[in-house]
């Protein structure tokens, strides 16, 4: 065998090799990342190459080439399946982040009391924001409160990281908040996520004005003029200001949001068990 030989057959059992441990990585981890556009050129290419060593009698070309293609096809069906059976089992869920994630309500108040020598509590705000509450001359000063600092040290709401990050495990998870409210907030409310929630990447925080944009199975979200536009389920987080609210389901705390997709991976269980249980009963050979 010449050297040439050798280095083209080293050339691609290298090519081909290169797959296997993708191969068995889609199984282990579900990872559905591969570039279908990477996966339908390579493919392209070892047809070539296969015709190529069809064409010029070349076995190392024509043996190396096939099992580099049927293995490259393997992957991609394997690509495909895997990622149609994750997005049946995995929810998008998007989350505001006031007063959903991050106790701005307490902040705010805090201040108020503070510059006002006030004693302003949630329980006096049900069906109204701080600003409808206050007198008509400390508004402008009160809207004023939400500055950069505001938003750098306001506390996690109760079970809120626990929760978010066990739903993360499970489902794809964007957090969604209307910094257009309050444009000097993008830089604060970036660290604070990045500080409390790091396991959420970056790009699952979608800054935005109107959450309509937003493609999710889900939104939990505080103000309820957000899911007008929202072609998903939405979920009203309570607080203060929507306790008259009755149009949209509730929860009142993340411990109620928790079972409230776990009562919902419950129904999806029950409907895939039933399902399959109405395969193997049309799959079955009827006895003699």
């Amino acid at each position: 065998m010449s050297l040439a030989t050798l280095v083209g057959v080293g050339a691609a059992l290298a090519t081909t090799l290169a797959f296997v441990p993708q191969f068995f990585s889609l199984g282990r981890r579900g990872n559905t990342e591969l570039s279908p556009w990477m996966l339908a050129i390579y493919l392209a290419g070892q047809a070539l190459w296969l015709t190529h060593g069809l064409m010029i009698g070349s076995k190392p070309l024509i043996g190396a080439n096939a099992a580099s293609f049927i293995l490259v096809s393997a992957v991609a069906i394997r690509r495909h399946m895997t990622g149609r059976a994750r997005s049946r089992e995995r929810l998008r869920i998007a989350i505001d982040m006031d007063e959903v994630m991050a106790d701005a309500l307490a902040e705010h108040l805090r201040r108020y009391n503070s510059a006002y020598g006030a004693s302003v509590t949630a329980a006096d705000l049900r069906g109204l924001h701080l600003e409808d509450w206050v007198p008509p001359a400390q508004r402008e000063a009160v809207e004023a409160m939400y500055d950069a600092s505001f938003f750098a040290a306001l506390p996690v709401m109760q079970d809120c990281e626990e929760v978010v990050r066990d739903l993360a495990e499970r489902h794809d998870v964007i957090v969604v908040t209307a910094a257009m409210d309050v444009p000097c907030s993008f830089d604060a409310k970036f660290q604070w996520l990045q500080r409390h929630f790091p396991f959420i990447p970056a790009s699952n925080i979608v800054f935005c004005g109107d959450k309509g944009i937003v493609e999710a199975d889900y939104l939990i979200d505080d103000r309820a003029r957000h899911f007008a536009r929202f072609t998903g389920s939405p979920l009203l987080f309570s607080a203060p200001h929507n306790a008259t609210e009755t149009r949209y389901p509730r929860v009142n705390s993340w411990r109620e949001v928790r079972d409230y997709f776990a009562a919902r991976e419950n129904e999806r269980e029950t409907v895939r068990t039933h399902s399959r249980r109405l395969e193997d009963r049309k799959t079955a050979v009827p006895e003699c």
